[in-house]
């Protein structure tokens, strides 16, 4: 019997069942239209205000900056596994150059950010700390 056969009918499974769960709910739940199920739900109280709230882009940069480096995690944990076979068969600067030009150009991308304000918040004048 052909693999792919098999793959092929896991697949059609894995789709047909949830779509056939879906609509299977879809008619046979109760419809109880009301306007207390459209309201927005914020732990009982009352919602005040608007549902769009504007964020600071310091959020989306942090959160940029953190694929990058999680990312940057991921690459680096297996060079670390094979460090020593690759020195011992390649040599020291072989095994050894490629990372170190990968981390120098995370280095500068992050000097880049910082230099840019992306990892520097903006502060409250309030708590400003005043040098005497």
């Amino acid at each position: 019997m052909n693999t792919w056969i098999a793959i092929g009918a896991l697949a059609a499974v894995g789709v047909i069942i949830p779509l056939s769960m879906v609509a299977v709910s879809t008619l046979l739940r109760p419809s109880v239209p009301e306007q207390g199920k459209r309201a927005a739900f914020e732990s009982g109280e009352v919602p005040t205000g608007s549902t769009r709230l504007r964020f600071n882009i310091q959020y989306y940069m942090v959160a940029l900056l953190f694929v990058v480096f999680d990312i940057e995690t991921v690459l680096i944990l297996p060079w670390t596994v094979i460090y020593r076979s690759a020195v011992d068969s390649q040599g020291l600067v072989a095994a050894l150059a490629p990372m170190l030009v990968f981390i120098g150009v995370l280095v500068v991308g992050l000097v880049w950010a910082w230099r840019n304000g992306a990892v520097s918040w903006v502060r409250n004048p309030r708590y400003e700390y005043k040098h005497e």
